[in-house]
């Protein structure tokens, strides 16, 4: 049962559907939202009492229960004042959690988070359940808000979680729990990459079964977390438990050894897609898909918009959209997935940094790129790295640039390695900025 004084800190979709959800219970919710004109405001019937351009003390306090949204850090001191005086704080995604739990039959959950591939993942089991007959909900950090998901009877839910998800979600016990990878991201918020981690890892707590790259030790299940031995497995690029194998002259994805689909079958390019694919079949399996159904999707999905998307060919240059590679690990993936594409590789990359490191990516500047053009807010920490690096300060003279450069053969990669909100509203925007520019070339040919 829900209290009787809500507060929900922060509007937008996820804040309109958690006062959608406490109306339907009966509840009438206070909203808070630091900005002046939230997103979503004009929705708010005129009997929701509202606070708008900061956090009110007074209004926390007097919660029994505040949901926040997940951009705001818990860490917050108003939040840290209402945690002290006993005011319990949670996510959507907990109260999704909650509403799964209740009842004869607990609604299985499948959970997953790693710093990249979390959506072509999801994504994929989302697919592979449909694919089956099964009444699946595919939501949380991509696409629909978690509470959406309960206006449809279902028989399995796919969540894909962030970190600051993870934060206020405490009753979570997944059927089965993934983390994909940790790479360094969102260091803004966290005060070290351990920090991060250790969020990240929290998404195996009492979780049925749990699914670890074997390729990424920092996605081990801890200790402090582990359930029983039986319940763990992985995947990587060996032939253990889910991973590959030589069969018939090709290299298969595998299943204990045993060959379950030809690499070559898969049109989603490069090692790291082979590790999603593995981990999708991994989580998949628990939740009771059928081999038929996951290579079935496996076999025709061509992977996200935004995610190594092909946009155009021009005079035999390929130019691909990465414009979710907001990190130096997704940045780093997409190069190991175009290197062998032949010709030479052109990285356009720029724009938040969020604290990281950039330095991961020297080995490739010097090994496998032609060159990086940076461009955004965080350009001079990159254009540092190397010698074969050249300054723009937009998107736009970036393409022109790489236009100008590259010939037949060579490839053309827009993987930022950074957050958008310096130039863009979010990576959806930039990505189709980019798209933009590479088809106002192809117009230019003609």
């Amino acid at each position: 049962m829900l209290p009787e004084r809500i507060l929900i800190l922060g509007l937008g979709q996820t804040g309109l559907s958690v006062l959608q959800y406490c109306l339907q219970c009966g509840i009438t919710p206070v909203v808070m939202d630091t900005r002046s004109r939230p997103p979503g405001a004009e929705q708010l019937p005129d009997s929701i009492e509202r606070y708008f351009g900061g956090l009110e003390l007074a209004p926390l306090l007097a919660a029994e229960l505040i949901v926040a949204s997940p951009g705001v850090p818990l860490a917050t001191p108003e939040l840290q004042q209402a945690l002290a005086a006993g005011v319990e704080i949670i996510g959507d995604v907990e109260l999704l959690v909650r509403a799964c739990s209740r009842g004869d039959k607990a609604l299985p959950i499948i959970a997953i988070t790693g710093s990249n591939g979390k959506s072509t993942v999801t994504t994929l089991v989302g697919e592979m359940a449909a694919e089956a007959g099964i009444k699946v909900g595919v939501g949380g950090n991509i696409g629909t808000p978690a509470l959406e998901l309960l206006s449809t009877e279902l028989e399995l839910v796919v969540l894909e979680l962030s970190s600051f998800q993870l934060e206020t979600t405490p009753s979570l016990a997944a059927s089965a729990a993934t983390v994909l990878n940790i790479s360094e991201d969102h260091l803004d918020r966290y005060d070290s990459l351990a920090h991060y981690r250790d969020t990240k890892l929290g998404i195996y707590q009492g979780a049925e079964q749990a699914v670890y790259n074997r390729e990424d030790d920092q996605t081990q299940v801890p200790t402090w977390l582990s359930p029983s031995a039986h319940a763990i497995t992985s995947f990587g690029l060996d032939d253990q438990a889910y991973g590959r194998v030589a069969h018939d002259g090709q290299l298969w994805l595998s299943r204990a050894g045993q060959p379950v689909l030809p690499v070559a079958d898969l049109k989603i390019l490069g090692t790291h897609n082979q590790l999603n694919a593995l981990a999708a079949m991994a989580l998949a399996d628990q939740a009771g898909i059928s081999e038929t159904a996951q290579v079935a999707v496996l076999r025709r999905f061509t992977g996200l918009k935004h995610r190594c998307q092909f946009v155009a060919e021009k005079n035999g240059v390929l130019w691909v959209n990465d414009s979710k590679a907001t990190n130096v690990g997704a940045t780093l993936a997409a190069i190991d997935g175009l290197s062998d594409a032949g010709g030479r590789l052109w990285l356009i990359a720029g724009g938040q940094g969020k604290g990281q490191d950039f330095s991961p990516l020297v080995p490739l500047l010097n090994d496998k790129l032609a060159a990086m053009v940076c461009f955004g807010q965080d350009r001079a920490q990159l254009l540092a790295l190397a010698t074969n690096t050249h300054e723009v300060h937009t998107l736009d003279e970036a393409v022109a640039w790489c236009a100008a450069e590259a010939t037949a053969g060579d490839t053309v990669l827009f993987a930022p390695a950074c957050a958008s909100l310096d130039m863009y509203g979010n990576y959806q925007l930039r990505g189709e900025h980019f798209i933009k520019l590479v088809e106002a070339l192809l117009v230019e040919a003609l």
